[in-house]
């Protein structure tokens, strides 16, 4: 069987899809899989671009094989040491003994500590070159996009970005593996959700990133996950740098934690008012049966933000709680917020929430509204001005 997917002739796709893993770094939901994407440079000197996870090592080694025979590596480039590009690296050196591992300083680090290797290592610093033949391979150092040995390689002939996760998403690739074969609008939303959940606490280094790649000419972008971008790599990378902006769409998120029904009554009224104020974009979620990562997705697509909870022996509903905490970590700004809840005997939900809103910093719309038991007349009154203004915010600001 023909495994071989060439990016140029002499440049080859050798990723592996993976349908079967449920959850990505044992957290995130895969409900529609994820690529593990490797590249193999066969030049005068043969080149890997990282490897695969564990589980797909045989795929993997027989692709290589499929495409260089009996031919030896010269050269494996670790990008990123997270086991999912790294996990492959015992048995390729077992394949090919003489291999040199290429990295900066960090990765060696971590090499020795997952793998116990320490033998062969090639250490390379910012703007050095390996030249390969035809291609010519740089080095860009791009600590924290997101562990602190990540780089990427850039093949100065044919202006190829080996991008590592930057660029990336979750998403297997269904026979389609370059951006011109397949509905780029159907990963958007998995690009996002893989950015918000997994790269955007350090939004600040990826526009310092996005800055320094400006200065090269990118014909295509090879990341370790998604779809190859050749045909047009600049959506990929305004992707980037509008979510590390913190730009927003027009539309509204509403997350609830509730336990009878009572906060839900309130999220489902706001969000009738909304839509009757003109806002199409609207997203209701319970925190109790949508996972985290697609609650944060959303949240960093659109401008507006309504979280209410119940209280729970004194505190914050516990699925709340992981929203506001995830919020928190990713570092979001720029966005309009407004709370609401229910209490019983006692508060803890919307006070939890206010303290939650104090530290975020967002701009505040209207104020808080906690009803007793469940909400009445003079609750809804309030939800209705809230509801109101909130279309009105995310509508005055377009971007």
């Amino acid at each position: 069987m023909d495994c071989r997917v060439p990016v140029t002739d002499r440049v080859h796709w050798i990723g592996v899809n993976d349908r079967e893993t449920t959850l990505f770094e044992n957290f995130w939901p895969l409900d529609k899989g994820v690529a593990y994407n490797s590249y193999l440079i066969n030049d005068e000197k043969i080149a890997l671009i990282d490897t695969v996870k564990f589980n797909k090592t045989d795929q993997f080694l027989s692709k290589i094989r499929e495409i260089i025979g009996d031919k030896k590596i010269d050269y494996l480039v670790v990008n990123h040491m997270e086991p999912d590009h790294s996990g492959s690296m015992h048995a390729v050196i077992a394949a090919y003994p003489d291999i040199k591992i290429v990295g900066n300083k960090k990765t060696f680090e971590f090499i020795n500590n997952f793998y116990g290797i320490t033998e062969n290592w090639y250490e390379i610093k910012e703007g050095d070159e390996l030249d390969l033949g035809y291609h010519k391979l740089t080095f860009f150092i791009t600590p924290m996009i997101h562990w602190p040995e990540t780089m990427m390689t850039y093949d100065k002939t044919d202006k190829m970005l080996f991008s590592m996760d930057a660029f990336g998403g979750f998403g297997s690739l269904d026979g389609g593996i370059f951006d011109d074969e397949v509905n780029i609008e159907v990963y958007e939303d998995e690009i996002r959700r893989y950015y918000s959940n997994i790269v955007s606490n350090y939004s600040v280094i990826v526009q310092k990133a996005l800055k320094r790649l400006s200065d090269i000419e990118i014909k295509t972008i090879l990341s370790t996950h998604g779809p190859i971008w050749r045909s047009n790599p600049q959506i990929i990378i305004d992707y980037y740098d509008r979510w590390s902006r913190y730009e927003a769409e027009e539309g509204v998120v509403i997350v609830y934690g509730t336990m009878y029904g009572n906060t839900a009554k309130m999220a489902d009224y706001l969000a009738r008012v909304i839509s009757q104020n003109g806002i199409k974009n609207i997203r209701v979620y319970d925190a109790s049966k949508t996972h985290l990562s697609y609650i944060i997705s959303d949240i960093w697509r659109f401008k507006g933000v309504i979280l209410g909870s119940c209280a729970y022996n004194t505190h914050l509903f516990p699925p709340m709680e992981s929203v506001i905490n995830k919020i928190e970590h990713s570092g979001l700004k720029n966005r309009f917020l407004s709370i609401f809840g229910c209490k019983s005997w006692s508060g803890g939900g919307v006070n939890n929430l206010n303290a939650f809103a104090e530290r975020v910093k967002w701009e505040k719309i209207g104020p808080s509204v906690e009803a007793t038991c469940s909400p009445k007349e003079t609750e809804f009154s309030v939800l209705l001005k809230i509801g109101e203004e909130m279309a009105r915010a995310v509508k005055n600001n377009p971007e």
